[in-house]
């Protein structure tokens, strides 16, 4: 799967731009490049079924191809009222969630992510990171609120599913499960997507596994030698302060336990 979103509309970390970009012979490329690419990489002479792919204007770009293999490499898309979601892996309680969510016995797992999202975002009664925890199975998803403007990314903490995350040359955040996709769009400039994590565009990143606790960035060296891409992990000495919740986009997944 592929996902891009323009500077401004995700501003990723700048922890993960490469201390050495500028020195290093391996440059990001541009969104179109990136996309280009991603739809060789997986056209019918590659791959059993090709990329299915839907784009935003300047603002977005979502694409994924099929993979029914296992469920670990399942991939799902979805689309409803302006919400589109990319799905990864399988969740083992969905029959009990969407019971717990009132929804019907066929929904697959992005259509429930997109509805749990949209319940969060609306009326939630519960903080995003207890939804999340919610969640049994490996699993990684994006969703792109275009409406809302705003993206919302998270990842199981099983590391059974990856994802990886890096800053294109124009500054765009990309996001997508093939380290091999990621390194040629992000050069040096990326890095694992932190496993027990959600990002929200207009939050930032977030462990939902120990939401009081803050994420700190690691210094990560590959095996040239050179500077990537910052790793971020659980800092168990720091403490977030509980943010109140007031109805806003925002603040339901700002909200602590």
């Amino acid at each position: 799967m592929l996902a891009i979103f323009k500077k401004g509309l995700v501003d990723p970390p700048q922890e993960l731009n490469s201390p050495t970009s500028d020195k290093n012979r391996v440059k990001p490329k541009l969104p179109d490049e990136i996309i280009q690419h991603f739809q060789q990489l997986h056209a019918h002479g590659n791959q059993p079924n090709p990329a299915l792919s839907v784009g935003f204007g300047n603002a977005a770009f979502l694409a994924y191809y099929p993979s029914m293999q296992s469920l670990l490499q399942q991939r799902m898309f979805c689309g409803t009222d302006e919400m589109y979601c990319i799905f990864l892996g399988n969740l083992n309680n969905l029959s009990t969630l969407l019971k717990q969510y009132g929804l019907a016995k066929n929904t697959n797992e992005a259509m429930f992510v997109v509805e749990a999202y949209r319940t969060l975002r609306d009326r939630g009664p519960y903080p995003a990171d207890q939804v999340l925890k919610d969640l049994d199975g490996s699993f990684g998803f994006v969703i792109y609120d275009r409406n809302a403007g705003s993206v919302f990314a998270a990842l199981g903490a099983d590391q059974r599913v990856q994802m990886f995350w890096g800053v294109a040359a124009d500054g765009s955040a990309v996001i997508s499960d093939n380290l091999d996709v990621i390194k040629t769009s992000c050069a040096k400039s990326f890095a694992p997507f932190p496993p027990g994590c959600m990002f929200h565009s207009e939050v930032g990143l977030k462990s939902y596994e120990h939401p009081r606790n803050k994420l700190k960035a690691m210094p990560r060296i590959d095996s040239e030698g050179v500077m990537c891409g910052a790793n971020f992990k659980v800092d168990a000495s720091s403490k977030t302060n509980s943010m109140p919740r007031v109805g806003s986009a925002v603040n339901w997944a700002l909200s602590g336990p």
